[in-house]
């Protein structure tokens, strides 16, 4: 797995790095010889116009032009002041150095000239603003922003896109649009979630120094980015000796007149993600019509009251059925009323995995007042929890209803105020965004994140069946919750991936998705094959 690092971590990573003999400017040199490597690889590097700041990241493009310089690139560099004019005593002084190896320099341009410098380039390189930029660009860096979009060159940014915040992965104002992002040391939150996942293009990690791997562990990742061979350990075995209850049995409580979809779409991602036997259970009101679309589903019809939710007398019968499926799911589409806060409170006692969902996660933050964080005796279990709230329903789960979670970082904070009041390993937290975390106790784990095309009403009912799916199928160990929790949303974006070749990007529904789990299921299968036997 690789190491995100909080940006004030990164900053510890470089300075334990000149405590083992790794200077800073030595870092600034092999940062731009980094990106400079980059470039050279490219197809087409034969007129390259880097735009250097006035801070530490336009260093590391006075470095990357000398480098580019060496290897014969006509390269020249955008500077808003001249070398001598730097403050920084160390980017004056790489900037002097490129000078002084004749590289091409133009100070200030006017935004014609700078149009036509771009029209004249094959690359871009961005070394603008650092990780350390937040806000929004000043003139003259907001001008060559715009100018840098508008041309269509390849552009290569140094560390972050210029104009992106590396922390939050938010833009206020204007922001380079990269083709790729060469980032030092680490990556960062930033990078890979909101808007840093257009921004950035494709990332790759230059670390700089041997040491730079074992002191970003030291640093205390704030999460962990998972690699196909990671999931090795986790992913379901396959085996020709199963029946439909050996591939694990899956109860699906939800829906009611309201909402009779979420549950029944639930319930299909969990037999498509390879659960050998699924049944549903909802309101009576409900069941014949659920029974027509789930053939080879049963349904099961429990009382309920007239507005078609889940009566009083239902939740013993939740409970009997609960103790006799491998693993169960609740939430979806069941509302919440006195009687659904008591049928999930029950489902805690049970002693079987439990994926709770949905109005499953508004019931919790019903019975808490908004504070599950300061009730962790309700979540305490030996089999495992996996809670997959979406941003406002992780607000609401811990106090943050008028201001949720923003950010994959503020994400990240609101779950481990959940994960670490419970404090036991059994419990995972599957904060739902435009890049997920799977969060426990002792870490927390980054799937690589779906199509946009997700973002469509159902898809978290079909991401809760593929979860339950897995927990049904596979003895897990608690510890590698986060792991199979990440497995579930690697499958889930990957089934949208496929969605997206057959519908288009704005043409997917969430049973779109559905149809396509078995095909992502058994193609990730064999990316991680593969990825473990390159290890080997």
């Amino acid at each position: 797995m690789q190491p995100v690092l909080n940006i004030e971590d990164v900053r510890r990573v470089e300075e334990m790095l000149t405590e083992v003999g790794v200077s800073l400017s030595e870092l600034m040199h092999r940062a731009g010889a980094a990106a400079a490597q980059e470039v050279l690889r490219l197809e087409a590097h034969d007129s390259v116009t880097i735009f250097a700041g006035l801070g530490n990241n336009g260093g590391d493009g006075w470095v990357a032009a000398e480098v580019l310089k060496k290897h014969g690139v006509a390269v020249r560099i955008v500077s808003p002041v001249t070398p001598d004019d730097i403050k920084g005593d160390l980017a004056r002084m790489v900037a002097k150095n490129a000078e002084a190896a004749e590289v091409e320099i133009v100070v200030a341009p006017p935004r014609p000239a700078l149009e036509q410098l771009l029209f004249e380039s094959d690359v871009v390189v961005d070394a603008i603003f650092g990780t350390g930029f937040h806000g929004a660009p000043r003139a003259p860096f907001d001008i060559w922003i715009e100018c840098i979009n508008a041309a269509g060159v390849f552009t290569v940014s140094v560390d972050v896109p210029s104009g992106l915040s590396a922390q939050t992965g938010h833009i206020d104002g204007s922001c380079v649009m990269a083709d790729m992002t060469v980032t030092m040391l680490a990556l960062k939150p930033g990078l890979i979630s909101d808007e840093g996942r257009d921004a950035c293009g494709s990332i790759v990690v230059a670390s700089l120094a041997e040491e730079a791997e074992e002191l970003a562990v030291e640093a205390d990742p704030v999460a962990w980015r998972a690699d196909a061979s990671d999931y090795m350990g986790v992913f379901p075995l396959q085996s020709s000796s199963v029946d439909k209850f050996t591939r694990g049995s899956v109860l699906v409580v939800g829906g009611s007149t309201r909402y009779p979809g979420a549950a029944m779409m639930a319930a299909m991602a969990a037999a498509r993600a390879g659960a050998g036997y699924v049944t549903l259970a909802v309101p009576a009101d409900i069941a014949g019509i659920v029974q027509t679309h789930m053939l080879e589903i049963p349904v099961v019809a429990l009382p309920c009251e007239d507005d078609g939710t889940f009566s009083s007398e239902a939740i013993e019968l939740i409970v009997d059925l609960a103790e006799n499926h491998t693993a169960v799911l609740v939430g979806p589409g069941m509302r919440v009323t006195e009687d659904t806060m008591e049928a999930v409170t029950r489902l805690l006692e049970v002693d079987v995995p439990l994926v709770i969902d949905a109005d499953g996660l508004n019931c919790l933050a019903r019975l808490t007042v908004g504070r599950l964080d300061e009730h962790p005796d309700m979540l305490r279990r030996t089999s495992p929890l996996v809670l997959t709230p979406h941003r406002g329903e992780l607000g609401r789960l811990v106090g943050l209803s008028e201001t949720p979670p923003d950010s994959l970082t503020s994400m990240l904070d609101a779950a481990r105020r959940i994960v670490w009041a419970d404090g036991g390993s059994e419990i995972c937290i599957i904060a739902k965004g435009p890049a997920s975390a799977c969060v426990g106790v002792e870490a927390a784990v980054l799937p690589k994140p779906g199509p946009a095309a997700l973002a469509t009403a159902g898809s978290g009912d079909v991401l809760g069946g593929i979860v339950v799916s897995l927990l049904a199928q596979t003895k897990v160990d608690n510890t590698d919750l986060p792991l199979l929790a990440a497995l579930a949303c690697e499958i889930h974006g990957l089934a949208g991936a496929l969605a997206v070749e057959k519908y288009g990007s704005r043409g997917v529904m969430a049973r779109d998705v559905i149809d396509g789990i078995g095909l992502a299921a058994d193609a990730l299968e064999e990316s991680i094959a593969f990825a473990a036997a390159e290890q080997e």
